[in-house]
C-alpha cells in the first residue's frame, strides 16, 4: 500500500552533511573490524566461495547511478577462483537488460555480497572489473551444458567477513516467519499488473512454474 500523504513539517530530515558528522553519530570502528580486511584470498576465503550459490554484484556509471545484480549457480559453481588476486563471475541466461556489465565498460569498480544459506556472516569482495567474451577457464563453469559468452573477472583489492546482525535482525533464514505469498501477489500477477505482460494469468502461471526452472540454463526467445 502506497503511504497517505504526510504533512511536509512531519518529514523534516537532519541530514548528514559530512564525514565527521557521521563518525560523531556513528562512533569508531573496532580495531578488528577496522583492520578485517585484506588485498587478496585467503584459504577460508577459497573455501567459502566454493560454498556459496548466491551473490549480489553491485556497480555504478559513470555519474554515480547504481545497479545491484543478483547471480546464482549451485554452489561451487558460482564463482571460479583463478588465482589469490583473481575472481570470475558467469553470465547465465537472463532478461538482457545488461545494467551493470555496462556499468562495469564505464566505471570497473564493483562490489560483491556473497552469501551461504542459512549462515549469517557473508563475504564481501571489492575489486576491479572487466567483461571477457572468452577464455580458458570457461570450460570450467559449464553448468546443465551451459558454456558462458561472457563473465565478470574481477581483480580483488579488498576481502572481509561481515558480521551476522542483519541476518539474525530480519529472520532471513528462519522458516517459521517466511511468509512469500502473504504481503505481494504472485510472480504471473506482477507480470500482468506491473510489467504489462500480454499473456493471461494462467500462461503466466504455467511460464513461471516448472518449466521456468527447466530453462535456467537455455537461452529464452527475445
Amino acid at each position: 500500500m502506497i503511504p497517505p500523504e504526510v504533512d511536509t513539517e512531519a518529514r523534516a530530515e537532519t541530514v548528514i552533511p559530512d564525514a565527521a558528522t557521521l563518525r560523531a553519530l556513528i562512533g569508531e570502528p573496532t580495531a578488528r573490524a577496522r583492520d578485517t580486511g585484506r588485498d587478496r584470498l585467503l584459504p577460508v576465503d577459497v573455501a567459502w566461495l566454493g560454498a556459496s550459490p548466491f551473490c549480489v554484484l553491485a556497480t555504478a556509471d559513470a555519474a554515480g547511478r547504481c545497479d545491484a545484480s543478483p547471480k546464482g549457480d549451485p554452489a561451487g559453481w558460482l564463482t571460479h577462483v583463478i588465482d589469490e588476486r583473481t575472481i570470475a563471475i558467469a553470465e547465465r541466461p537472463g532478461n538482457r537488460r545488461v545494467d551493470g556489465y555496462r556499468n562495469i565498460l564505464v566505471n570497473p569498480h564493483v562490489g560483491l555480497l556473497f552469501l551461504i544459506p542459512g549462515r549469517g556472516d557473508t563475504l564481501r569482495v571489492n575489486g576491479r572489473a572487466r567483461l571477457v567474451s572468452d577464455a580458458p577457464f570457461f570450460d570450467a563453469m559449464v553448468v546443465q551444458g551451459h558454456r558462458p559468452i561472457l563473465a565478470v573477472v574481477v581483480d580483488v583489492e579488498e576481502v572481509f567477513f561481515h558480521c551476522s546482525k542483519a541476518f539474525l535482525r530480519s529472520e532471513l533464514w528462519e522458516p517459521d516467519t517466511w511468509e512469500p505469498d502473504a504481503r505481494v501477489p504472485r510472480r504471473a500477477v506482477i507480470a500482468r499488473e506491473v510489467e504489462a505482460a500480454e499473456a493471461s494469468l494462467e500462461e503466466l502461471d504455467a511460464y513461471y512454474g516448472e518449466g521456468y526452472r527447466a530453462g535456467l540454463y537455455r537461452e529464452s526467445p527475445a
